[in-house]
């Protein structure tokens, strides 16, 4: 379906959980968040109740977010059952990779199509001081295991800031080799806990990158990969990307919402969201009704963010893990 701005919205990122078992500091405060109670978090099948009525608006590609993702049992169940709906002809995972390997075959068994793998850093003191976690071996034998996965679609999403300067080049190699891969750069957004850090500008790790790999060709997609400007560099089997929402806003051509755990429907990521399709889920609304919930959101999806100007009227203060990242 359309949007009030002519914008075709088909992508749905669902958020599964609020709990992680990583801190990123761009993400979460150390000591973690107080999680949202297990009763007032959306089941699998009122997660698929939702889906389905957003199936039938448009919604054709669904990637399910946390938090983290995996820290959630049975998640093949919830794969398998947005894979049998009717119109939904892709499914994706974002995770951190930690319990990665150890799932995947289910996971693939169940029909997913792709994962990004969150991955701010290769050197373990720089992994860990980002993360606050000792996790690094468990996240790279998750990526391993994507690599190696045929027919699996893997990218990997990494934050640049200044705590990971070092890491710029080492990542961006990841793409260099086959299986080929796509190394993705996403500016840090002033959500949440990002609000207080020093995200890096998306020119300065171009730059970088130009300087250690040689010039770079743009990638023509025809919009079929997302915001991400790609580029190509001499030798690499992969592709790099740049997604500068901050810096470089690509609003106009925004074509996804978002499903937070507990059920509150995000048409923006910067907006607060008061509407909440939990309870007219509880209380047995699906179908066409639920359908007209829904298709109103939608269709009031703002026109942009404006985090140029963060803390105007209205601005989400959650963290990203609580949002659905």
């Amino acid at each position: 379906m359309t949007d009030c701005w002519g914008r075709d919205i088909h992508y749905l990122r669902l958020s599964v959980t609020d709990r992680c078992n990583l801190r990123c500091r761009y993400c979460m405060p150390e000591e973690g968040v107080t999680p949202v109670p297990h009763d007032q978090v959306l089941t699998y099948e009122e997660m698929l109740e939702i889906v389905r009525a957003l199936a039938g608006l448009g919604i054709d590609r669904v990637r399910i977010t946390g938090g983290e993702p995996l820290v959630r049992r049975d998640l093949t169940y919830l794969v398998a059952g947005l894979k049998a709906i009717p119109g939904i002809r892709w499914v994706g995972l974002t995770t951190n990779g930690i319990l990665l390997s150890d799932q995947l075959s289910g996971l693939m068994q169940a029909g997913l199509d792709g994962v990004n793998i969150s991955l701010d850093a290769l050197e373990p003191q720089v992994y860990q001081t980002i993360t606050r976690r000792d996790e690094l071996v468990r996240a790279l034998a998750g990526l391993e295991a994507a690599r190696d996965t045929p027919g699996l679609k893997v990218k990997v999403n990494c934050v640049p800031t200044r705590e990971n300067r070092s890491q710029w080049v080492p990542l961006a190699q990841l793409a260099q080799s086959g299986p080929p891969l796509d190394v993705r750069f996403i500016q840090l957004m002033p959500i949440g806990c990002g609000r207080d850090m020093d995200g890096a500008d998306p020119q300065e790790v171009y730059t970088a990158l130009e300087r250690a790999f040689g010039p770079a060709s743009p990638v023509e997609t025809a919009g079929q990969e997302g915001p991400a400007r790609l580029v190509a560099f001499p030798g690499f089997a992969g592709r790099v990307g740049f997604i500068s929402a901050v810096s470089q806003p690509f609003c106009e051509g925004c074509n996804r919402i978002r499903i937070t755990p507990e059920g509150v429907v995000k048409p923006c990521l910067q907006y607060d969201s008061d509407l909440s399709v939990r309870g007219l889920v509880r209380s047995g609304m699906g179908g066409f009704l639920l359908q007209a919930v829904l298709q109103e959101a939608i269709y009031q999806k703002p026109r942009g963010h404006h985090f140029s100007r963060p803390d105007a009227p209205g601005d989400e203060h959650r963290t990203m893990s609580e949002i659905g990242g």
